[in-house]
């Protein structure tokens, strides 16, 4: 069984290529949203051979999949910077949810690229979609704080769910956000009671 690129430990020059790849399926998203990102423009954005954009990405799909990782990890990052804010659980996953929406609601046609891919079956793209919502869950589950409530992975995970079914709705023009922010609001207080 041959081994995939992602498991195998990359070299620093192999990770800088992968993350141009990445930047560039980012940038085009930006301008043109889905439809906007073609390998092969993506190949000659990021200065690489169409091989390389495959090396590392099994599909289009897969790569969006793995920018939205890329983007919920520097979510995570500048949260580590900045911590969350409130007095109570509910106030403070508010304001992580808050922050990230705010910086999806500035990228419409990359937002509506990458939530397009993750409805892909394709298995690479399913194991991003994981990848990014245990990176959500730790997000929420550290702005929680202590103490965690004993079902703590049940509640992040419902969250999770709210926030994406609420950014479909956004991401396909039937809901605005702010219809977003009060369906996250209610399902946070609805979970989190202080």
């Amino acid at each position: 069984m041959q081994e995939r690129a992602e498991e195998r430990a990359l070299t620093r020059a192999q990770e800088a290529r992968r993350q141009r790849v990445v930047d560039a399926a980012m940038a085009l998203a930006l301008e043109g949203g889905y439809d906007a990102v073609q390998m092969r423009d993506v190949a000659a954005r990021a200065h690489v051979a169409m091989g390389t954009v495959y090396r590392y990405f099994s599909s289009k799909d897969h790569l969006l999949a793995a920018a939205l990782v890329h983007w919920v990890e520097q979510l995570d990052t500048r949260l580590a910077q900045v911590p969350p804010r409130g007095e109570r659980a509910s106030e403070r996953v508010l304001d992580v949810l808050e922050r990230a929406l705010r910086a999806l609601a500035r990228q419409p046609k990359l937002v509506a690229a990458v939530f397009a891919s993750l409805a892909s079956p394709d298995p690479a793209a399913v194991e991003c979609q994981q990848q990014m919502a245990s990176l959500m869950d730790g997000i929420i589950i550290r702005a929680m704080g202590q103490p965690e409530p004993p079902d703590h992975l049940d509640r992040t995970r419902v969250l999770g769910h709210v926030w994406y079914s609420s950014m479909v709705g956004w991401v396909n023009g039937w809901s605005d956000m702010t219809r977003v922010r009060d369906e996250l609001a209610v399902a946070v207080h609805l979970l989190l009671p202080d």
